[in-house]
């Protein structure tokens, strides 16, 4: 599904972000991405729909060279679901609007059956009883939610999560992590950055260890977490778990 080879980026500033970083995703694959802050798993995350450009390598999504000069990024964009951080709903909007909204301006999808979908994925997400609610009147943990509705409305091959719980108290996490799961037993072709390491060692069929820009380990997640070899990631998971 994806195929990411050589992939560098380096910014104006001179910073070298990311480091040769060669990683695969095979349909239907959970792939955990985790690592210490600063440490390039966000910026390689955001390269795989061209959210930030790469300066060389290739990544391949669905067959399809992201990077060709012929390659319609907006069609590819379509296929591929992005939650972020921070939620970014449309303050002015329904819960339902905003799930709503990119079926119908985007992808032209007749109003009935985007409606009908939309109510079906909130119902999906726990939040049927919250679809008349504006982003102000709901948690953040149910924000995030309606953000992952908003994301599958699109009916996407791949789903990145990056960081999807930081921004939301700990009582919140809990909702928002259950609703990935249950897309994982669904099947959904997924890559999540994550500070989670029980959810990552949970839901994940391959975890992926960055540090400083590059990936230094790709392995299962009973080796990664279980059985560590390598020695900054062990020094890692010593701090964190």
């Amino acid at each position: 599904m994806v195929v990411a080879t050589e992939v560098d980026k380096f910014y104006s500033n001179g910073c070298h972000a990311l480091k040769s970083v060669t990683a695969s995703i095979k349909r239907g694959e959970v792939v955990a991405i985790i690592g210490p802050s600063g440490s390039g798993k966000s910026t390689f995350l955001r390269t795989l729909n061209q959210l930030e450009e790469i300066s060389s390598g290739s990544i391949f999504v669905d067959g399809v060279d992201m990077y060709d000069k012929s390659t319609n990024i907006n069609q590819l964009r379509q296929n591929v679901g992005m939650v972020f951080q921070s939620f970014n709903l449309f303050p002015h909007k329904t819960a339902l609007e905003n799930v709503m909204l990119a079926p119908l301006k985007v992808a032209k999808r007749p109003l009935k059956q985007v409606e009908e979908e939309a109510k079906s994925l909130m119902k999906r997400v726990g939040l049927a009883d919250r679809m008349n609610n504006y982003p102000s009147h709901l948690s953040g943990g149910q924000q995030q939610r309606v953000a992952i509705a908003r994301s599958l409305a699109m009916q996407p091959d791949l789903m990145l999560f990056d960081e999807p719980t930081s921004a939301l108290d700990p009582e919140m996490v809990g909702e928002v992590l259950d609703v990935i799961k249950g897309l994982a037993k669904e099947g959904m072709t997924m890559a999540i950055v994550t500070h989670e390491m029980g959810f990552a060692k949970e839901v994940a069929d391959r975890v992926l260890f960055m540090e400083d820009g590059a990936l230094l380990v790709d392995d299962s997640p009973d080796k990664v977490f279980d059985n560590p070899a390598h020695p900054r990631l062990k020094q890692f998971l010593a701090k964190v778990l």
